[in-house]
């Protein structure tokens, strides 16, 4: 038995993990203490094993102490699936975020903590879930939608599911919600924006017992978030009274050692690196006080204590891209698939069709999104769009084909399926370009400690910084300069739709496009990026085999400019109280389509509704010939409010499922403390009614 196994076993019998935590702090050695407050490898030779395929290899060390049992956190990523080996990848968090379906969630993240921890891992970076403020933002694909209240409750389920197998991280903490410019801008957010909008959704994953976050790479209000006291102490722990452990991100996630110690970051990952070249010296000036020290190591250990099951139970490596997963990945993109127009096109009966056309070159391509830090690159046997259609249509006599652009294929076909949109070279993740921060913020070459025997070894990865992704082997990606599709997919779409009177699109993408060609069609299906089994799933929308269950997690304007202002280069960002929907509505601007909005193979009708404290019931029937299911949505706003506030916002939402004809009364919790208002460092709720509306999106919503 080690000290830490003894700790462990007392806190099993009901001992606090922070006083067990502090008796294991006060049997290190200072050196020890150091250690755990960074990551595990040297930072140069860890640069090149990220580089060279280490990051789809194996986890990301820290907090290890042999010699009192301490086993460190693992890290791997997983928003998408865990990203080690080959591993099941499941429709991108957007798309889940367009299920509206926290139960679905729950299981994913179950699926995809599972397939972590058979891979070694015990701490994932998988809750990414900064706020989609602008379609744009390279990285939206990560996130699960544009409000607060949904983000919030569909990261929390997948917290939930991960947390029984790893520990999770939240991410990335805060304002972290443009590509290009995220080295370098500072978001300048005053307390009512901050609080009401862009910390919301934290503060409830954070309330479920997520058990880390991990700070983004700008500066908030002045300060690097890596180093910033206001928010990882002020917040976080004093205001929230959260006591799990705070990662930076990688590489470039923090600008000064000392003070992000002070600020309350416990582990600067993944390698050793600043903190290590620092903060010897600066404890033996007495620059660093070690209570500060004690106090990170501490509440590192606690958490360790807190989520020892991590450590002592694993699923067996079987677990890992199983049929069950395989099963829940297509079950999940069925359901996240958002049906944007339908004018009695789908579903496409087989036994009556003859010939259908796939078109776009994205059709016959695995397209599963960004390859950044969240890429299951070795995806076992993606089934591509064109793939699952040729599987359910060829066995029942029907003929496929295909064309990346050449539209004649379509003519005189049953069904025309237009596959457009972008991949991980349009948006993504994206690296300081020209490495820059990189450069200022890493070793020498030839480190004693931290470098390279031969220096030489690097000079390869230091050219390669001015195609910009090079740190992290990823793709440019990056912030969308446009919201359009490309003209090559639009001029596709129409010469489609002059050939073929039954003509489809499939639109991949991470967020919001501006479609100006939407009512030249029949029907138009926002698919995402769907996972390793997104074309079987696009086959049983289109075929009937099951209806698309998503809804928008974001508005769709008519034109981008009706959206706040997005500046990819920015130095400075203000981030105010509107964005999306609400800054639409505020403007008296009517979207292309609404948050919400979502067509099925059936119709719902709404019927009385009566608000309570904390739910809204209201009828809801099937009124259509087909199963299916609808989201109920409620809306809150305070008519005689005197403050600015978004003129309605959501405060709760609930999936129903019903056979044709069926009627339920379904319950659908509020949580009215969404519409509190932060000032003067306090919460406050005005003395005013607040008026519910009910509906099936933010556009159609009556009051109650």
């Amino acid at each position: 038995m080690t000290a830490f196994d003894d700790a462990a076993g007392r806190v099993a019998q009901g001992a606090d993990p922070r006083a067990e935590a502090d008796a294991l702090v006060a049997m290190m050695t200072l050196e020890e203490k150091l250690g755990c407050l960074s990551g595990e490898p040297a930072f140069w030779p860890g640069i090149i094993d990220l580089t060279t395929g280490g990051y789809h290899a194996h986890g990301w060390p820290a907090a290890r102490v042999e010699r009192l049992g301490i086993p460190g956190l693992n890290f791997a990523d997983g928003p998408r699936g865990c990203v080690l080996g080959p591993s099941t990848t499941f429709p991108v968090s957007m798309a889940r975020g367009a299920s509206f379906d926290p139960a679905l969630e729950e299981r994913i993240g179950g699926a995809i903590g599972a397939e972590l921890r058979a891979s070694e891992a015990t701490f994932t970076g998988a809750v990414c879930m900064n706020l989609l403020r602008h379609p744009a933002w390279g990285r939206a694909q990560e996130t699960y939608g544009e409000d607060p209240h949904h983000v919030g409750e569909m990261a929390t389920a997948l917290t939930r599911g991960l947390q029984r197998h790893v520990m999770a991280c939240m991410k990335h903490f805060a304002c972290n919600s443009m590509e290009n410019a995220r080295f370098k801008v500072d978001v300048v957010a005053d307390e009512r924006a901050l609080h009401e909008v862009y910390l919301p959704h934290f503060k409830r994953v954070a309330s479920e017992g997520v058990a880390a976050v991990m700070s983004a790479y700008n500066s908030l209000n002045g300060h690097w978030c890596g180093d910033s006291h206001p928010l990882l102490t002020g917040i976080l722990r004093d205001d929230w009274g959260w006591d799990g452990l705070v990662v930076t991100d990688f590489i470039m996630g923090l600008r000064d050692p000392v003070a992000s110690v002070q600020a309350g970051c416990n582990i600067e990952m993944p390698f050793r690196q600043q903190r290590t070249q620092v903060l010897p010296e600066a404890v033996a000036s007495g620059e660093l006080d070690v209570v500060d020290v004690d106090a990170r190591v501490a509440e590192t250990l606690a958490t360790f204590l807190r989520f020892v099951e991590v450590f002592t139970n694993a699923p067996d490596r079987s677990v890992v891209g199983c049929a069950e997963h395989r099963a829940l990945a297509r079950r999940a993109a069925v359901g996240s698939m958002v049906m944007l127009r339908n004018e009695d096109l789908l579903p496409l009966d087989l036994s009556a069709a003859g010939k259908i056309a796939v078109l776009g070159p994205l059709a016959a391509v695995p397209n599963l999104g960004d390859g950044g830090s969240s890429n299951v690159l070795h995806t076992p046997d993606p089934v591509t769009l064109l793939a699952g259609i040729e599987a359910a249509a060829r066995p029942r006599g029907v003929s496929v084909a295909h064309s990346d652009r050449d539209a004649s294929v379509a003519a005189g076909a049953d069904l025309a399926v237009v596959v457009v949109g972008y991949t991980r070279h349009d948006e993504g993740e994206y690296m300081d370009d020209g490495g820059t921060v990189f450069l200022k913020l890493a070793p020498a070459l030839d480190h004693p400690e931290l470098g390279l025997a031969d220096p030489a070894q690097a000079e390869s990865l230091l050219a390669g910084f001015g195609d910009a992704g090079a740190v992290a082997g990823s793709s440019k990606g990056g912030d969308r300069a446009s919201l359009r599709l490309h003209p090559a997919d639009e001029q596709l779409i129409a010469a489609a739709a002059a050939v073929c009177d039954r003509v489809v699109v499939a639109v991949m993408a991470g967020s919001a496009v501006v479609m100006p060609w939407l009512d030249t069609v029949d029907a138009a299906l926002m698919v995402w990026y769907p996972g390793s089994e997104g074309g079987h799933a696009l086959a049983d929308v289109l075929f009937g085999q099951s209806e698309p269950g998503g809804r928008l997690p974001f508005a769709i304007p008519r034109q981008e400019s009706d959206l706040v202002d997005f500046d990819r280069e920015a130095e400075t960002a203000v981030y105010g109280l509107l964005h999306g929907q609400w800054h639409l509505d505020a403007r008296g601007t009517s979207p292309h389509l609404p948050f919400g909005h979502g067509l099925g193979y059936t119709t719902f009708q709404l019927g009385d509704a009566e608000a309570t404290e904390d739910q809204v019931v209201v009828g809801v029937t099937n009124t259509g010939r087909r199963s299916g299911s609808t989201v109920v949505q409620v809306y809150g706003r305070v008519p005689a409010s005197a403050y600015e506030r978004p003129p309605k916002r959501l405060v709760g939402f609930a999936k129903v499922r019903l056979a044709p004809g069926e009627s339920t009364d379904a319950a659908v919790p509020l949580d009215p403390s969404v519409l509190d208002l932060r000032i003067g460092g306090a919460w406050i709720r005005e003395d005013s009614p607040i008026e519910y509306a009910v509906g099936f999106d933010a556009a159609s919503a009556r009051r109650i």
